[in-house]
């Protein structure tokens, strides 16, 4: 068994740096974070590899600059699993890939059901990776020796995976296909954050009333202040479950908030003062949120027939065709074309041309390649669908 270490010297990180540009061929990368125990999403290890280098770990917060390792391997391919995941860590800290090819999405345009690494992995190398510390707090410092060898073996066959899905496209016909994959992937901007992100409360819909809502604004917003202070996951401090408790049983002292035995949580007694000022911050402010927040997101389609029964129609006669296509490509759905993207075409069509309605998709964010392979056939399919409810039925009939 090899025995790693992580890297949390200047001197070191220099010399595995040189190392890392006097390798050959592509890169591979990996990131572990501590979600569900830190506040952030920063890298606490990153993990690369390189033929005729070898794995190095390293520390990020003990590193700090990071600039040398990207001029070492910037220029290169980067090989990453669920590249979507990484990026953003990894460009916190300064290192930012040209090009890359990722192996999950790799794996889904080929059509593989299992796309997880240690799946992966053993369907393409035979080989069987143990995935216990996936959900570690990886903020752990010493890292325990098993974490040092699960994070190595993330990046150790990721080269050979590569080689082996390379060819598997090229077999496929889907080689330019997984390119613009991969650099939609690499170039897409991060979504920008929620206006109200203390919507996102879980349970949340069992509080009623503009009142209830601000308090509930107010300890969504001290508990994030404090998580962030702090770096604990907010979760971690009280649960969403908790806050709900509090906000329906409306304590009227913090007494009573102390006294409620679904008000738990890591920081729950601790902070009780932090809680109470939320709440009586949210009972007393003059800026009320409104009840119902207008949303341009479309109705379910169990609704349609009832909403739109001419989308209901168009998007019943579009599914199956693009499901068709996929099944042909040997590829989930999803991937062929985003579902929100057929949905939206669907409710409010454009002109019934393939130019249209190529230009809709490529407006909704769809590449070239999923409009050549989808348009033609949507557009048929819309021209042909039933235009009424009755319609359909005695074409039925």
């Amino acid at each position: 068994m090899t025995e790693y270490s992580v890297i949390d010297d200047r001197t070191e990180f220099e010399n595995a740096c040189r190392a890392l540009a006097a390798g050959h061929g592509p890169v591979a990368v990996d990131v572990e974070r501590a979600s569900g125990f830190r506040y952030s999403q920063r890298a606490y290890l990153v993990q690369v590899f390189r033929r005729g280098a070898g794995v190095f770990l390293f520390d990020p917060p003990a590193i700090g600059d990071f600039s040398a390792l990207q001029q070492a391997i910037g220029g290169l391919e980067w090989v990453l699993h669920a590249a979507s995941q990484d990026l953003p860590s990894l460009r916190d800290l300064g290192l930012e890939p040209q090009t890359i090819f990722d192996t999950e999405l790799g794996s889904r345009l080929l059509g593989q059901d299992r796309v997880g690494l240690a799946a992966v992995v053993e369907r393409t190398l035979g080989i069987a990776l143990a995935k216990e510390h996936s959900a570690a707090d990886w903020s752990t410092r010493p890292l325990p020796t098993a974490w040092l060898e699960y994070a190595a073996l993330d990046v150790l066959h990721l080269v050979d995976v590569r080689d082996v899905l390379v060819d598997e496209l090229g077999a496929a016909g889907k080689t330019e296909i997984a390119a613009e994959e991969f650099a939609t992937t690499l170039t897409r901007p991060p979504k920008p954050p929620r206006e109200e992100p203390w919507r996102r409360l879980s349970g949340l819909h069992r509080v009623r009333g503009a009142r209830n809502l601000a308090v509930a604004r107010e300890l969504w917003n001290a508990r994030e202040e404090y998580a962030q202070e702090i770096d604990v996951s907010p979760g971690r401090l009280v649960p969403d479950r908790a806050l709900v408790a509090a906000l329906i049983a409306a304590p009227q002292s913090k007494q009573a908030l102390a006294g409620l035995k679904e008000f738990t949580g890591r920081a729950s007694r601790t902070q009780l003062d932090r809680w109470w000022q939320a709440i009586v911050r949210g009972r007393e402010t003059a800026q009320l949120p409104r009840e119902r927040v207008p949303s341009d997101a479309l109705p379910p389609p169990r609704a349609w027939v009832d909403r739109n029964p001419e989308a209901d129609l168009r998007l019943k006669a579009a599914r199956p065709v693009v499901e068709a296509i996929a099944e042909d490509l040997h590829m989930p759905t999803e991937n062929l074309l985003t579902p929100d993207h057929l949905r939206r075409l669907a409710w409010e069509p454009p002109a019934l041309t393939v130019e249209a309605v190529s230009a809709a998709l490529k407006s909704f964010g769809a590449r070239s390649w999923q409009i050549a392979q989808t348009a033609q056939k949507i557009t048929d399919a819309f021209v042909e669908a039933p235009q009424t409810a009755s319609d359909g039925s005695e074409s039925a009939s």
